[in-house]
C-alpha cells in the first residue's frame, strides 16, 4: 500500500504538515496511525477519547475526523510552542480540550470519567504511568500505541523499553492485544472485564 491509495485525508492535515515543515518539526505522525486513529474512532459514536502527545496536531486532524458531534476528546503535550500551532488550528472545536502540561502531571491529578481509546503517542501513559491510564479505558475501550518496531531517532537502548512494555501488556488478564508490524509498528489493545 502506499499513501496515494489513502482515502479522506482530513482537509487540515496538509496544512498541518505544510505548517511543520515551515517550523522543522520533525516527528510527524505516519498516515496510517491516523487512517487507524479515525476508524477506531468511528466506531464509538459519542465517545470520550484521549491523546497523550499532541505534537503539532497531525494525528489529532485524524482523530477529530473520526468523531460525532457528541463526542469529546483532549489531548496532552508538554511543548509549549507545538500546542500553540495546535490550538490555532482546533481551538474552536467544543469538543476538543487541548492542554499543554507535562503527561506525567497530567494522568496523576486526572479526576475525569473513563475513556473509550487512549492514542499514547508520548513518553507518559506508554513507558510510565501504564497502570495508571490503563485504568483510565473503560470495557471494550483501545489502547492504542505506535512506533514499536525500530526508528532512526531512537536514543540508544531504547528498544528495552519497548521489550518491557510489550511484555508487560501481554502479561495483563484485562486487555487483549494485537501486535502488528504495519506503520510504525503498532500495538492495539482492549480492555476486557477479565481479572
Amino acid at each position: 500500500m502506499n499513501d496515494s491509495n489513502i482515502q479522506d485525508i482530513p482537509a487540515i492535515h496538509l496544512e498541518i504538515v505544510r505548517k511543520s515543515e515551515e517550523v522543522g518539526f520533525t516527528m510527524p505522525s505516519d498516515l496510517y496511525i491516523g487512517t487507524l486513529l479515525k476508524t477506531l474512532i468511528s466506531s464509538k459514536p459519542g465517545g470520550k477519547f484521549l491523546e497523550l502527545g499532541t505534537g503539532i496536531g497531525l494525528s489529532l486532524s485524524w482523530m477529530i475526523d473520526g468523531m460525532d458531534a457528541a463526542s469529546q476528546l483532549i489531548t496532552v503535550d508538554n511543548d509549549p510552542e507545538l500546542i500553540a500551532i495546535a490550538k490555532q488550528y482546533f481551538e474552536n472545536d467544543k469538543r476538543i480540550a487541548i492542554r499543554c502540561e507535562d503527561g506525567t502531571d497530567w494522568i496523576k491529578s486526572y479526576q475525569g470519567g473513563k475513556f473509550d481509546l487512549v492514542f499514547a503517542d508520548a513518553w507518559p501513559g506508554k513507558y510510565s504511568e501504564i497502570d495508571e491510564i490503563l485504568e483510565l479505558i473503560k470495557v471494550g475501550g483501545f489502547y492504542v500505541i505506535d512506533d514499536m518496531t525500530t526508528q532512526p531517532n531512537w536514543p540508544e537502548s531504547h528498544d528495552k523499553n519497548v521489550d518491557r512494555l510489550v511484555s508487560y501488556l501481554e502479561n495483563r488478564a484485562d486487555f487483549n492485544l494485537t501486535k502488528m508490524d504495519w506503520s510504525t509498528g503498532l500495538i492495539i489493545a482492549v480492555k476486557t472485564d477479565k481479572k
